[in-house]
């Protein structure tokens, strides 16, 4: 009996599974069907594909690299002033003309570089009923070779010149009357410096020069300017000693002198259309005491007022006892007009 229910069964099972095997494989007439494939975006032919090299003639640009950058302002003051005879004011008529040309060229490439600035500077002033007077003069002219040795240190050569123009004086009123006295004139004195050592140069606005080999010739070559010892009722005294000029004794032309020289210089944009420019330099004679070093400070404030017109303001401290045992000073403020090449 349990061998019936076994066989019985196993005979449902199996018509189960093969109805179930028959509906999975019943086929599908397709024939009416409207059925699309899509088209592959991939091609269908294969092959190689011929490419045909194309040649390019290349291109050649007619183009130098300057190495050379150059600057030059010339600038004019005027000033001028008039009264009338019965202004109550009070006033003198004066007319002041000054004016300055500054060149600047710089040479860089790879380690070596090079620099040349000039400056020249002149002015005069006519009062009513005075003597012309000097307001600017000065020549100044400097080269500076150097080879980089690394980051912010050059080993550096220069040479540089100074002295004026025109002939300069001393004024003194003797009975009512304005006097000159000839003081200093083109060469007399002149000054031609010599300097080799080390610039440390951080930046491009600031570098210091440190000349442990330096010399400085100063020339005095006319005579005129030397003063005379005088007696007490005001004739020469021949039997006392000219004291020397500048440095220079009387009778020779120039005097040559070995130094430790350092020379620092700043020239920077410190507000919008201002330009702060100075230079300071210091000469230690080695053949005497340190009491006798020399120090000069420039220093220029200019700003821009539009294309053409600007304001400036430049003062100079010296101290050389060759000249004068006290601080000599001077300071000019001008408005002029002034052109730049290139703009």
């Amino acid at each position: 009996m349990k061998s019936f229910y076994a066989y019985l069964l196993l005979a449902f099972t199996g018509t189960t599974s093969l109805y179930a095997q028959e509906i999975d494989t019943v086929p599908i007439n397709t024939k009416g069907l409207d059925i699309k494939l899509k088209r592959s975006p991939l091609p269908s032919r294969t092959g190689t594909i011929p490419f045909k090299p194309v040649e390019i003639s290349p291109i050649v640009v007619d183009a130098k690299v300057n190495y050379w950058k150059t600057r030059t302002s010339v600038g004019i003051n005027v000033n001028q002033a008039t009264f009338s005879n019965n202004w109550k004011g009070g006033g003198v008529n004066s007319l002041a003309v000054a004016g300055l040309v500054n060149y600047k060229a710089e040479y860089s490439k790879d380690s070596y570089s090079y620099v040349s600035e000039l400056i020249l500077e002149y002015g005069k002033v006519k009062n009513k009923d005075q003597l012309q007077k000097k307001t600017r003069d000065r020549i100044f002219w400097d080269h500076k070779a150097a080879i980089q040795l690394s980051k912010n240190w050059y080993f550096f050569g220069s040479i540089n010149f100074e002295s004026q123009f025109d002939s300069g004086f001393s004024y003194k009123t003797v009975n009512g009357r304005e006097v000159a006295t000839l003081i200093s004139k083109f060469m007399s004195p002149g000054y031609l410096t010599e300097s080799f050592g080390f610039e440390y140069k951080p930046s491009k606005y600031f570098s210091t020069r440190i000349g442990t080999g330096s010399a400085r010739q100063t020339f005095v070559l006319d005579s005129t300017i030397y003063e005379r010892p005088k007696k007490t009722d005001g004739t020469p005294d021949y039997n006392k000693p000219v004291p020397p000029k500048y440095g220079v004794d009387f009778g020779k032309k120039f005097k040559n002198e070995l130094a430790f020289q350092i020379v620092m210089n700043f020239e920077k944009e410190v507000f919008t259309n201002t330009m702060l420019k100075s230079r300071y330099q210091m000469f230690i004679p080695y053949d005497r005491s340190m009491v006798n070093i020399d120090h000069r400070l420039d220093v220029t404030i200019t700003s821009k007022l539009n294309r053409l017109m600007n304001v400036s303001l430049s003062g100079v401290g010296l101290f050389d006892r060759d000249n004068d045992t006290k601080i000599q000073g001077s300071q000019t403020l001008a408005l002029g007009v002034t052109f730049v090449f290139p703009r």
